[in-house]
């Protein structure tokens, strides 16, 4: 199936004045607090990502990587300094507006799948064209099934979450990240379950978005897997910095 963009409603709230680059983060800080403890997870991160890049963020386990894609999704709000995407200040949106604006303009893949465990695949993928009227009501069900079956679930589409692998659970949640046609594709381990050869079709899928205009950045671990990507960005003890790649 070819990849379209669908018309997006421009009346987005807090537009930012700077159209430089997609996606910026300037001194934003995160600090977490439980338990009158406080943990710093990202420190003062500048970044700066293109329209079409395909960025991979590598680091240690606990490093800060997902809370980065968390504040890029409005999951999060920085304790410190601003998130811009596509001249949306994200982090002085209230939750109403967060919602609508990530439902419209990114796509999640997370790290445990979050399918909704008493609706099918094709449910679960059809969600957010629910939420947030995307495509006609009558198209959303072939739409669905149509990225299912991009994704090698079209002869899963009925079964509940529950009844197929977590591979295939996983490929599901990818299905849905594309749902809206989203501009912006944040995946947390997003081929962190698959086997190898499931992994590289993805990334194949992945090529392909980004060849169609998306931008994806992608959290990963497998280095084979961050060296296919056109960037790499590094997150090291809450700080953000680049990569040089390895020949």
């Amino acid at each position: 199936m070819r990849f379209g963009r669908h018309s997006q409603d421009d009346s987005s709230p807090s537009n930012d004045d700077d159209t430089s680059g997609l996606i910026r983060f300037d001194g934003v800080s995160k600090t977490y607090t439980t338990g009158g403890i406080s943990f710093t997870a990202l420190k003062s991160a500048d970044l700066l990502v293109g329209a079409g890049e395909f960025v991979g963020v590598v680091g240690p386990s606990g490093s800060g990587k997902s809370t980065l894609l968390n504040l890029m999704a409005g999951i999060d709000r920085p304790t410190e300094g601003r998130v811009v995407v596509d001249r949306v200040e994200v982090s002085a949106l209230n939750e109403n507006e967060t919602a609508r604006w990530r439902g419209q303009n990114v796509g999640v893949v997370f790290q445990f799948f979050q399918l909704l465990p008493t609706l099918s695949l094709v449910e679960n993928v059809m969600l957010p064209m629910d939420f947030c009227g995307v495509h006609p009501r009558r198209q959303r069900p072939e739409f669905a099934r149509e990225l299912l079956d991009r994704v090698g679930l079209a002869d899963q589409a009925e079964k509940l979450p529950s009844e197929v692998s977590g591979g295939q659970q996983q490929r599901a949640a990818i299905a849905r990240a594309l749902s809206n046609d989203p501009p912006i594709i944040l995946g947390d381990e997003p081929t962190g379950n698959l086997d190898s050869e499931s992994a590289s079709t993805m990334m194949d899928l992945f090529d392909e978005l980004v060849a169609s205009g998306r931008t994806i950045l992608m959290v990963t671990h497998d280095r084979e897997l961050a060296e296919r990507t056109r960037r790499i960005v590094e997150v090291k003890d809450g700080a953000v910095s680049e990569r040089a790649r390895v020949a």
